[in-house]
Order: structure tokens, then C-alpha cells, then sequence
């Protein structure tokens, strides 16, 4: 009897762990399934560059996986009952599926987190997703000359949506709204590039600043300030997805998965969480953080320890590490932090035509690595044990 694989989501970590289990397990042994709610392959990273009016292009999963193996079910997940081992799904037309796994890896990923302030949810935009770049990209289209988009939160995604805008939209006002100073995460040679591009696009940081009301044309600081706003963007963190939260799987306060090393949930062996549903520890036993780059990691750690344990061997459970950031500024301008095994940044820093360059070849990479888990490297399928 196969050993019955479902993968839930197929963003970059649940695509990079499903097509590098199909690499490595003999497909007369494992029935591997990946479950998403759509049929393309989402460059989230590129969710800003869709907002601004850009054609991204179509990454339909059946060509990434064709000849894997594995199959693609479009499908949102609706339920999981992790102590029968199954998976509730619904169709587009409403058909509703349950599917039992042996080892489910769970990659649902996270969506925008509105933090709970007043009026976000019913004004601002967000681009955690296609669905929400799409509708953003519709209201700056209508925009007007001289009008002012606001963009609440400066991590990167707010970095990179704030440029992104003003280099498309330069007959608009724009805006960043940040809890502490402009990329004050940065090294001394990385603010100062940040800080001069800002100027250069015409952006204007409100540093130090929390939004603590969303109206429909203006937001409420809390100092009680009001600062207008024909379109807010809001990107100040991410929330998990909540399935995870009502299943029987230990999780954190905010709705991760609590796993092991190799990216097991430490409650429920047959259950793997990768990505941004993971609680996972790298270097120095500090958090993930929730990005691209913590996620592919933790898909290979994964995927190679269930193989290992599949197949009789030992899983390996090294630490996963940071080596840099990549922000891009707009299409022509970007910033890649060089930072410590555990995310802290160094002096060194790469700015300007080369650091964009280098932003596009890392999305292109990740794209590339999605359809290619064992980085075009021959493997070996292994045989699962009885």
C-alpha cells in the first residue's frame, strides 16, 4: 500500500517540499497530493510589482510538477482533523472532498494581519495575495494627480510597496508610516541609501509613528495626528492561517505550528509545518522570521527528514541561517543587507542598479527552485520501508 503524502499549500514552501519528496520517494511507494486554492503558482514577492499596474507571468502548477508525479488538486482546505488523519477540502463548485494522509505537510502560509486597529478591515488594501494586489491595483489606477497613498509599516514589504508606487505613480503622494525610524533594522550604509531614495522618489517617512485608526480618506496617528490618505496600504505584519488554530496540533499564541528541528509539529508526528505556519528556531535558538527566504529552508529540512524517515535513515538537524536581505526600491533601485547567521546586520551592504539586479535574479531563483527542489542535481528515489 502507497504512504499517502498531502501537502497543504503551494506557495514556495509547500511547492519546493512536494516536488522534492517526488524526487526523492520511489513512486511506486508514496501517493503524494498537493492541495491549493489555485492553479497558478503565486510570486508572492511580487505582489507590490502586480499592485503597480506590472503583468506578472502566468506559473500554472501543472507545468511546475509536470512529470513529478505528484497530483494537483485546486481545492480550499477547509478543515483538518489531525487525530483521524484527514483533510476536508471544497472545490470551486462547492463539492466538498476528505482526504486521509499517512504525513501531511502543512504550508498554508499567512495572510495580512490587520493588527486589530479600527477601520482597517473595511479601508485599507493589502497585498499578502493576488486577491488583495489585484484590488489595490484597480483603486491607484483611479487615482488622480496629486492624490496620497499612505503605506502603514516599514519592514520590507512596506519598503518595497512605498518605492514600487512612487516610481510607477510619480503624479501621486506617497507615503510611509513606520513604529521606528526608516529601516532603523539596517546598517549605517543601508539607511543612508534608503533614506536617499526616498528622497530621490519623493516619498515622505513618518517615523516613529503608529497608525492607530483607518479612515476612508485619512488615518489617525497616536499622537493625534491626521494624515490624509486617499488609499491606505497596510502591511504591519502577517497573520498565520487559522485552520492550524482549531485543529488539535500545539500551536503559539498567534496560530504557528511548534515543531522540532527537522520540522516536525512536536504533538503530532505524522504532521510537518513549513514556512510562515511554522514556529521553527535558526541560529542563536532565535524565531523564523516569517519570509521566502526562512520558508524554502524549512521545505528542504522537511522534505529530506520525512525521506530519512521513510526510508530508514537519520534525519539531519541542522540549523537554518540568514545570510542577507534583499529589498528592492523600485524596478531601477535596490538594498541587499548582509546580515549575521540570526538576521542581525552587518556594515556591508549592496545598493543601488546592482543590488535591484541582484533582487530580480533571488525572485527569479525562487521561481526556478519551485520547479527544480533538487536544484537540478540527479538524486536517487529511495525506497519507503514497510
Amino acid at each position: 500500500m502507497q504512504h499517502r503524502i498531502i501537502v497543504l499549500g503551494a506557495g514556495y514552501t509547500g511547492a519546493v517540499a512536494a516536488g522534492r519528496l517526488a524526487k526523492r520517494l520511489h513512486r511506486d511507494d508514496v501517493a503524494l497530493t498537493l492541495v491549493n486554492a489555485e492553479p497558478d503558482f503565486v510570486e508572492r514577492v511580487r505582489m507590490h510589482q502586480l499592485a503597480t499596474g506590472q503583468d506578472l507571468e502566468p506559473r500554472p502548477l501543472a507545468d511546475l510538477l509536470a512529470g513529478t508525479g505528484v497530483e494537483l488538486l485546486t481545492a480550499t482546505v477547509t478543515g483538518i482533523d489531525v487525530d483521524r488523519g484527514t483533510v476536508d477540502v471544497t472545490h470551486a463548485d462547492g463539492d466538498t472532498r476528505e482526504l486521509a494522509y499517512d504525513t501531511l505537510v502543512y504550508a498554508l502560509g499567512s495572510g495580512w494581519n490587520d493588527q486589530g486597529v479600527p477601520g482597517t478591515a473595511e479601508h485599507a488594501h493589502e497585498i499578502a495575495g493576488r486577491p488583495g494586489a489585484l484590488r489595490l491595483r484597480e483603486r491607484l489606477a483611479r487615482l488622480e494627480a496629486g492624490e496620497t497613498v499612505v503605506v502603514v509599516g516599514g519592514g520590507l514589504t512596506g519598503l518595497e510597496a512605498a518605492t514600487e508606487i512612487a516610481e510607477s505613480r510619480p503624479d501621486l503622494d506617497v507615503a510611509l508610516a513606520a513604529r521606528g525610524g526608516l529601516g532603523d533594522w539596517l546598517s549605517p550604509k543601508g539607511r543612508r541609501h534608503l533614506r536617499e531614495v526616498f528622497d530621490r522618489l519623493g516619498i515622505t517617512a513618518y517615523e516613529h509613528t503608529t497608525v492607530t485608526r483607518v479612515h476612508a480618506d485619512r488615518v489617525t496617528t497616536g499622537d493625534g495626528a491626521s494624515v490624509p490618505a486617499a488609499v491606505t496600504v497596510w502591511t504591519a505584519g502577517f497573520a498565520v492561517h487559522p485552520i492550524a488554530g482549531a485543529t488539535a496540533l500545539e500551536v503559539t499564541d498567534t496560530g504557528q505550528i511548534v515543531v522540532d528541528q527537522t520540522m516536525r509539529s512536536v504533538s503530532h508526528p505524522d504532521v510537518y509545518a513549513i514556512g510562515d505556519a511554522a514556529l521553527a528556531t535558526g541560529a542563536g535558538g532565535k524565531p523564523l522570521r516569517m519570509s521566502c527566504a526562512s520558508g524554502s529552508f524549512t521545505a528542504l529540512h522537511a522534505a529530506d527528514a520525512i525521506t530519512a524517515r521513510l526510508t530508514g535513515g537519520k534525519p539531519r538537524k541542522g540549523t537554518i541561517r540568514y545570510f542577507n536581505q534583499c529589498i528592492s526600491l523600485g524596478r531601477r533601485e535596490g538594498l541587499v543587507q548582509y546580515v549575521t547567521a540570526d538576521d542581525r546586520a552587518v556594515r556591508a551592504a549592496l545598493t543601488g542598479r546592482l543590488a535591484a539586479v541582484y533582487k530580480e535574479l533571488i525572485c527569479k531563483g525562487a521561481v526556478w527552485s519551485a520547479g527544480n527542489p533538487t536544484f537540478g542535481l540527479p538524486v536517487r528515489r529511495r525506497r519507503v520501508l514497510p
